[in-house]
């Protein structure tokens, strides 16, 4: 964090982006993550239910229900050749249509109850081209209200369709059509020393700005958490050496074949001691195989949708393996009804494999089941008390709501320069931008 970057305003608990609908805006001109869990319950979203009067007439009862309707919406995949190697002005020519920067406003109250409004700024990029937009939860957490500018100087009010926080994604539209959309890449396929590149809102003032580099290494472990501390997140994230800042969190990285391979959403620096060395070209990005589904879940159905199978898990200790345990996802906890439980794993059973592939950690067992689709079919090899068992499953579905329920209540996330996590055992703060 640096002092003359300091251009975002700290803020306090403020209501949340209303999800009411409202007519469709005006558009205006100008320019704009050792135990891990495995899913114990499921919170569905559906359509609105509700009971009507009841009316008793000549002996009769009739009871009136109410059932809802809405259109769904489907998305639809269109292929696009990029098999050709591009250079970075050709990535930048083709994709800063499609990049966008946004900002937020937030009413607050101060120390002697008066309202103040407080703005912040970030990225983002079109996700599909009638005005689905995916930027990062933590730019707009906190939020009242939030807009939306395009290149050519267009801006639109957005509305929140959802978001993921354990994810750091969120999903917003705009009444607009014929947009130009990203081309989404497979973040599976990058290597370290593959080049990349950025574009998005660095201060929030440097609009449209490509920076370049490379990718630094894969599936870095990375904790976030904000300025309280209280909201902490654990994620497997790309680390890049391309120049990240204030202001790019929610822009796409991009590959030199035009895709988005990432998302912006952190950077190393800092706590701005000056006898500290600075630390430069260490950003992060979540890659999007990491997120795509969710994002085309919240869209599409209302709610996020992942894969389960009931279980928690943990590593194998050290020590147990000192005794002879093997290296593998020790079973916690196993959820009653699960897919899990149905196949007849238990508790204490430490999985080593699933469909031959090795697993070593919890981790890898987590990394292997997101990667999954509902109603996979795997073949879990189990250790069991000096046996060697296998158990077969399908996988589940666990559903969460894409808003909070308490959606007139602010989760606040401080954006101000002091932003960050302290990192033991060093001096350093991890920053969220």
């Amino acid at each position: 964090m640096y002092d003359e970057q300091n251009w975002y305003e700290a803020r306090n608990a403020s209501p949340e982006i209303k999800q009411t609908p409202s007519p469709a805006p005006e558009k205006k001109q100008g320019v704009g993550k050792r135990a891990v869990a495995f899913l114990l319950s499921a919170a569905l979203v559906g359509g609105a239910a509700g009971f009507g009067g009841a009316k008793l007439a000549d002996g009769s009862h009739t009871s009136t229900i109410q059932e809802g309707r809405h259109a769904n919406t489907v998305i639809n995949v269109s292929q696009v050749d990029t098999s050709r190697l591009l250079t970075a002005s050709e990535v930048y020519a083709a994709n800063v249509n499609s990049t966008v920067g946004i900002t937020t406003s937030a009413v607050t109250t101060n120390f002697w109850g008066i309202p103040v409004e407080s703005a912040a700024a970030g990225s983002g990029f079109i996700f599909s081209d009638d005005g689905y937009i995916l930027t990062n939860y933590h730019v707009i957490e906190g939020a009242t209200s939030v807009t939306v500018a395009l290149f050519n100087g267009d801006e639109y009010d957005a509305s929140l369709v959802g978001y993921d926080p354990n994810n750091d994604i969120a999903v917003l539209k705009i009444e607009a059509a014929d947009l130009t959309p990203v081309v989404l890449g497979n973040s599976d396929t990058l290597n370290v020393g593959d080049d990349v590149v950025a574009i998005g809102n660095p201060l929030g003032e440097f609009t449209f700005s490509l920076t370049k580099g490379s990718v630094s290494a894969l599936n870095r472990e990375v904790t976030l958490s904000s300025n309280n501390g209280q909201n902490r997140i654990t994620m497997d994230l790309i680390q890049t050496d391309c120049a990240i800042n204030s202001g790019n969190s929610g822009g796409a990285l991009f590959n030199l074949y035009g895709e988005v391979v990432g998302i912006t959403n952190a950077k190393y620096s800092n706590n701005g001691n000056s006898a500290q060395a600075s630390i430069e070209s260490i950003g992060f990005a979540i890659p999007i195989n990491q997120v795509r589904s969710i994002v085309e879940s919240i869209i599409e159905n209302g709610y996020i949708s992942k894969p389960y199978i009931g279980v928690t898990v943990r590593d194998v200790s050290e020590e147990s393996q000192a005794y002879g345990l093997p290296k593998g996802a020790s079973v916690a906890s196993v959820t009653e009804d699960g897919p899990a439980e149905k196949a007849g794993v238990e508790a204490n059973d430490i999985i080593t494999a699933v469909n031959g592939d090795t697993i070593d950690s919890s981790d890898a067992l987590v990394s292997f089941i997101k990667n999954c689709e509902v109603d996979d079919e795997l073949t879990l090899t189990i250790y069991r008390q000096g046996e060697t068992l296998e158990r077969t499953l399908t996988v589940g579905q666990q559903t969460q709501p894409a808003i909070a329920q308490n959606d007139g209540q602010a989760v606040q996330q401080s954006q101000s320069q002091q932003n960050g996590t302290m990192i033991d055992p060093w001096s350093f703060f991890r920053d969220i931008w």
